[in-house]
């Protein structure tokens, strides 16, 4: 106690509403937390509909009302006294199972509210309610009620009007309330959902009991859009005393924010950051860092293998054993997205649709149906010949066999030899280099004229998933058929995501090829690169690259990874000196990704290479034996297919 002669005031106790007051400041921080604690609660009581309602973002109204439990005039006697719960019946703070438990949020939620309760146990002759005033507490009175419990909070904050000055808009408060039903609603899909209210796209939200098989995925596409469903894949494993469960997003369909990331632990959502680094790191290799992936993850485990203690708004857990959760989620999501292949997201095809898709404007009834002379061009007298055969040309071996003059032996083509007749993926004559010559008007035949074309037959190589190379664009685009509809490949993203799949294998199966430098050479670089490059020398070694520091601001390199020999070192240098900067203080194993990710792209294919068909067949192919070639190593999406149906609908075919 202080001293009184010293002049400061001595110590006392709060003032019960105070307290109160000072509690809610933690635990009712904006309408959302108000709206969160009351339907936690609610699901806690075993309801199986929970409807909301708000007004003005909920400062004027929040209205919660459930099927549950309910409870008698002594439970709530006691329900709006601070540290008054039945969540926590033998008193152990280690093994917590339901989502409330503090018994602080209607305590909190009436000193700074109007808090009115009505509920009614089902089988009970009468309800009771119980009125809370800003912190001055009213009798429990009989009351008219539905089997369940209906609060109603009125003028949130209103005996706190320094907080009414800290929150958002209207509409801003609703699109929060929104989130949290929504996270709700993937934690628990056996429960109808309902949010009413004005001022914000966000109400109006219906979200129907699921059960019965698939009941989690139904759940999922309506909290996350109809796309999940075909953008997803489903995922499950089990590691010790923890079961993972989930859907998880394609890499190639991903966001600008995370806010379509879900995590439930036991029942529980919640906002971790240990789950979010693990989900990052299992996509580090397939989407670039600035996007966001769309999942949701339930993580069940014994409760006290999770402390959900460490929030007041119990948004965070602590795991007893965070490195194997981690693990367990990075292989899990490693797994999923593997089983999908090279599979890429059904919305790159909608986008390429939607950019394809011309304004429609009405045509001049004047106007000549005559094509533009643009269309057709003369014979490409410069451009070289090239003879269409099956076999693989000393080319095909250079670029694409070992990256730049590499041993053919050691090329990833072959991880998996397909057939024969998939090499021969275009007619005779495809690839010479010419294009039809036109003089004077197009000429159409008549009517009577005209002959039926003999049926179409397909080629074998259209029955592979990514169908038979037709031709190539602007020495970038490889477009292949398949049995029904196109495909348009990036050669350049393609081949990238294969040289860097094929670095990761030999990686771990003991030791990436290398080629000796008949003649070491000397790359210069900025004095700090070179240290720093000299300084990851052994773990260098590990990824293909022998080199050692000469001098000041230069590096010896005497051996590089056969699938980058004959490119530049020193833009290799810049690059594997880059990925260790800004790799930072992530661990040493995610650093060393990132360094190959970036000397994959100098063993790849460039953009204006000009490819034979059996070589543009050949991609197409290890494309689909190669694990996440759907996308590049910076999150691109590697190919686009068009349906034959999209294709006649852009025509108005269809």
């Amino acid at each position: 106690m202080a001293n009184p002669s010293s002049g400061l005031p001595s110590v006392r106790r709060l003032d019960p509403v105070l307290v109160d007051r000072i509690a809610a400041g933690e635990v009712v921080e904006r309408p959302a937390s108000a709206v969160k604690e009351l339907v936690e609660n609610a699901v806690d009581a075993g309801a199986s509909s929970i409807a909301v309602t708000i007004a003005a973002g909920g400062r004027k109204l929040i209205r919660v009302v459930d099927d549950g439990g309910g409870m008698s005039a002594a439970d709530l006697a006691l329900a709006v006294e601070r540290h008054a719960t039945s969540k926590l019946p033998d008193g152990d703070l280690e093994r917590i199972d339901t989502l409330g438990f503090r018994g602080e949020a209607l305590p909190s939620i009436g000193a700074v509210a109007r808090l009115a309760i009505t509920s009614r146990v089902p089988g009970a002759e009468t309800g009771h309610v119980i009125v809370v005033d800003a912190g001055e507490k009213g009798p429990v009175r009989p009351a008219a009620a539905q089997p369940g419990t209906r609060i109603e909070v009125t003028d949130l904050f209103a005996a706190t009007p320094a907080r009414l000055k800290f929150l958002k808009s209207d509409r801003a408060e609703a699109t929060a309330v929104g989130e949290i039903l929504r996270r709700l609603a993937v934690a628990h899909p056996q429960i109808r959902f309902t949010l009413t209210g004005e001022g914000s796209s966000s109400t109006g939200l219906v979200f129907p009991a699921e059960t019965g098989p698939g009941s989690w995925l139904r759940r999922l596409v309506a909290v996350l859009g109809p796309e999940f469903g075909q953008n997803s894949a489903p995922l499950s494993l089990e590691r010790e005393a923890f079961a993972l469960d989930g859907h998880v997003g394609l890499p190639t369909f991903h966001r600008a924010a995370a806010t379509h990331v879900h995590f439930v632990v036991n029942g529980r959502p919640v906002r971790d950051r240990l789950l979010l680094s693990a989900v990052r790191g299992a996509y580090a290799d397939v989407m670039a860092s600035d996007r966001h992936p769309v999942l949701a993850l339930a993580l069940t485990c014994d409760p006290a293998l999770v402390d959900v203690n460490v929030h007041p708004a119990k948004t965070e857990v602590r795991f007893r054993d965070p490195g194997l959760v981690r693990g367990l989620i990075v292989s899990a999501i490693h797994e999923a997205l593997r089983r999908e292949g090279g599979r890429s997201s059904a919305t790159v095809a909608a986008r390429t649709l939607e950019s394809l898709r011309p304004a429609q404007a009405p045509v001049p009834a004047s106007m000549p149906l005559r094509p533009p002379a643009s269309l057709f061009s003369r014979r490409d007298e410069t451009a070289p010949s090239r003879q269409a055969g099956s076999g693989r040309p000393e080319a095909f071996e250079r670029d694409f066999g070992g990256g730049f003059g590499a041993d053919p032996a050691s090329a990833p083509w072959q991880a998996r030899e397909p057939d024969q007749a998939a090499y021969e993926g275009a007619p005779e004559g495809f690839g010479e280099g010419r294009q039809a010559h036109f003089s004077g008007d197009l000429a159409l035949p008549s009517a009577d004229q005209r002959v039926p074309a003999p049926e179409a037959t397909p080629h074998p190589a259209e029955r592979h998933p990514l169908g038979a190379a037709r031709a190539q664009l602007h020495e970038t685009y490889i477009v292949a058929q398949t049995r029904d509809g196109i495909v348009i490949v990036d050669q350049h993203a393609a081949h990238e995501r294969l040289v860097y799949e094929r670095l990761k294998r030999e990686r771990a199966g003991g030791g990436i090829a290398r080629q000796i430098l008949l003649i070491p050479e000397v790359v210069e670089l900025d004095p700090v690169e070179a240290d720093r490059l000299a300084d990851a020398a052994d773990s260098l070694q590990d990824l293909g690259l022998v080199l050692e520091a000469f001098g000041h601001g230069a590096v010896l390199v005497r051996e590089v990874p056969s699938a980058l020999a004959g490119g530049s070192l020193r833009a290799l240098l810049t690059d594997v000196v880059d990925a260790l900067t800004e790799g930072g203080a992530d661990p040493l194993a995610r650093r060393l990704d990132a360094v190959l990710s970036r000397m994959s792209c100098h063993g790849s294919i460039r953009a204006g290479r000009r490819l034979r068909p059996e070589e543009m067949n050949a991609l197409l192919r290890e494309m689909e034996a190669t694990p996440f070639s759907g996308q590049c190593n910076h999150g691109r999406p590697t190919y686009v297919e068009l349906k034959l149906s999209d294709v006649e609908r852009l025509f108005g075919r269809r």
